[in-house]
Order: C-alpha cells, then sequence, then structure tokens
C-alpha cells in the first residue's frame, strides 16, 4: 500500500472512503456532503459500523480522474485529523484496497481476506 505518497491520478475511477467514530460523526458528515456538492462526488452512506474491509465507520465518495486533482486536494485540506483512503477502482478489489491504495492521514489495516489476501 502507497502509505508515504500522495495520491496519483492513475485511474479513470476512484473512491475515497472517510474513516470517522462517534465522536466525528459530524464533522466527517460535512466534508462528505461538502465534498458532493463542491465536486459533484458520489456519496454513499455514513455507516455506523465496519463495512467491508474497512476497520472504521465510513463513508464512500465516488469520483472520477476528471474530479481527481480538486478533490483530492481540497479533501487533504479539509479533513481535519481524519483518515481517508483513496483508491483507483479497476475491478481487481485486492489490487485496488492495496497497489492503488493511498491515505490522506493515518493509515489503518484493512481486511483485506475479503479479496483472498
Amino acid at each position: 500500500m502507497n502509505q508515504e505518497k500522495f495520491p496519483v491520478n492513475a485511474h479513470q475511477l476512484y473512491h475515497a472512503h472517510v474513516y470517522y467514530n462517534k465522536a466525528t460523526l459530524a464533522q466527517a458528515t460535512s466534508l462528505c456532503e461538502e465534498a458532493k456538492i463542491r465536486f459533484g462526488a458520489e456519496m454513499g452512506r455514513l455507516h455506523k459500523k465496519r463495512v467491508g474491509p474497512h476497520p472504521h465507520w465510513s463513508c464512500q465518495l465516488a469520483f472520477d480522474s476528471g474530479q481527481f486533482a480538486g478533490l483530492i486536494s481540497w479533501l487533504e485540506a479539509h479533513r481535519q485529523g481524519l483518515s481517508i483512503l483513496v483508491h483507483g477502482v479497476t475491478g481487481d478489489d485486492l489490487k485496488d484496497h492495496t497497489e492503488h491504495a493511498y491515505w490522506l492521514g493515518e493509515s489503518s489495516p484493512l481486511n483485506l481476506a475479503l479479496f483472498g489476501g
């Protein structure tokens, strides 16, 4: 996983998973809703449980390469301590969550067993 590098625009489609907990739910909600309004990102549900490979509560933002530069820079500037997993969407879930994955903030180990990893 590319924990040391800033996200790179190398794919057509992306997901950004904003991680939060009970104490930061309102902050994450505001961040995701603003990303939807400002950049046209598709906002998923605000999960109050672990979903898929994600080790924390999360909200998914879906976007494309044309939205990438503005959205990623804005998320980095406005995440206020929240960790965000950014990854390409290529159809290979294991690679998307490892080789094509980047972090804004602290990384967390993912449950890659779901993908056979």
